[in-house]
């Protein structure tokens, strides 16, 4: 019997994907300290327009999703999935606050560190306002605190395009599970537009984007003891105007193997063969639409910034009945 120790989610994911054709690896597993602070570097760039445009939709179009939210002035549950340190919804929440809106934030995330930070933010800008921080999964712990509370859910920074289309069903399926009629989903959603401004915002001329990408190999080399050389690799962005799909990649440059010191894997890469990193999937309107009617929900607020390029879209949960006939099919995210 081995006594090795148990192999770590990372590991074992990260096996199962070096180990399909093509070769690929959880995006999840960008955000380690230099990957977070890479894709803070990210945000700010020029090309970079997906947090600007959320962020001024949610700035500037506020009184709209207040309207959305509580039409008739009802209390609600604002729960932000992958709240992050709250940065972008502190403005939000302060709107709203600013407005009497009587509402509670559920900020739920993986990690504790981005919560206490989100804590001691709101403490110091809305002192008054009721936080109610849950950390974990997305849909542990979830229920109804109170009949008398409408649940609204938040899935923003255009995250569901890092699903495809039966990941992103089956995670939107399983939200709509938890809800009632009349609850409602706000997402933000990236939109489909000029290939070579898609292009731009995953490929930099600075290379931020492509040092973010090969920082994967680093996290490999330094988790799992592989032997990657990033200058044997490159970073490749695509995006294709037929499906909506960009794209990012990482080439082996010349054929080459590599190893893992501690667990049993050695990978052959011929020149030019990819390690397929990540999806982000651009939407239009009949996109959205019908992404809404297959999971259940019906979309009732579409807000785009001025240059159309980005879209933070409400729905609202449809009659239980509906979704029975689709959760046969739906599958966890």
């Amino acid at each position: 019997m081995s006594n090795a120790p148990p192999l770590n989610e990372l590991t074992l994911r990260v096996i199962a994907g070096l180990k399909q054709t093509p070769k690929r690896l959880p995006a999840m597993y960008f955000y380690d300290e230099e990957g977070s602070r890479l894709f803070q570097r990210i945000m700010q760039l020029p090309g970079y327009y997906l947090t600007e445009a959320e962020r001024e939709i949610l700035t500037r179009q506020w009184p709209r999703l207040l309207d959305a939210f509580a039409p008739d002035g009802r209390p609600f549950e604002l729960i932000e999935l992958g709240s992050g340190d709250g940065s972008k919804t502190l403005d939000l929440c302060a709107a709203f606050a600013h407005a009497k809106a009587d509402f509670v934030y559920v900020p739920v995330d993986i990690s504790p560190h981005a919560l206490n930070s989100l804590i001691r933010n709101f403490d110091q800008r809305l002192p008054g306002q009721q936080v109610r921080p849950r950390m974990g999964d997305y849909f542990y712990g979830w229920h109804r605190h109170s009949d008398t509370h409408r649940q609204i859910v938040m899935f923003m920074g255009s995250n569901l395009g890092n699903m495809d289309r039966d990941e992103a069903l089956g995670f939107l399926r399983m939200i709509r599970s938890h809800m009632q009629e009349g609850d409602g989903l706000l997402l933000g959603l990236d939109l489909m537009k000029n290939p070579h401004t898609l292009l731009n915002a995953y490929n930099d001329p600075d290379g931020v984007t492509a040092a973010f990408n090969l920082n994967l190999l680093t996290r490999l080399n330094r988790e799992l003891g592989m032997n990657f050389r990033l200058d044997r690799f490159s970073h490749y962005a695509s995006y294709s105007p037929l499906d909506g799909a960009a794209r990012s990649f990482l080439v082996s440059q010349d054929s080459q193997t590599v190893h893992s010191t501690r667990v049993d894997l050695s990978l052959r890469f011929e020149a030019g063969e990819v390690i397929y990193t990540e999806q982000s999937q651009k939407y239009n309107q009949a996109m959205i639409q019908q992404m809404a009617q297959d999971s259940g929900f019906a979309p009732a607020l579409h807000l785009q910034d001025p240059q159309g390029r980005y879209c933070v879209s409400f729905w609202q949960a449809i009659k239980p009945a509906i979704v029975r006939h689709m959760l046969p099919n739906a599958s966890h995210a």
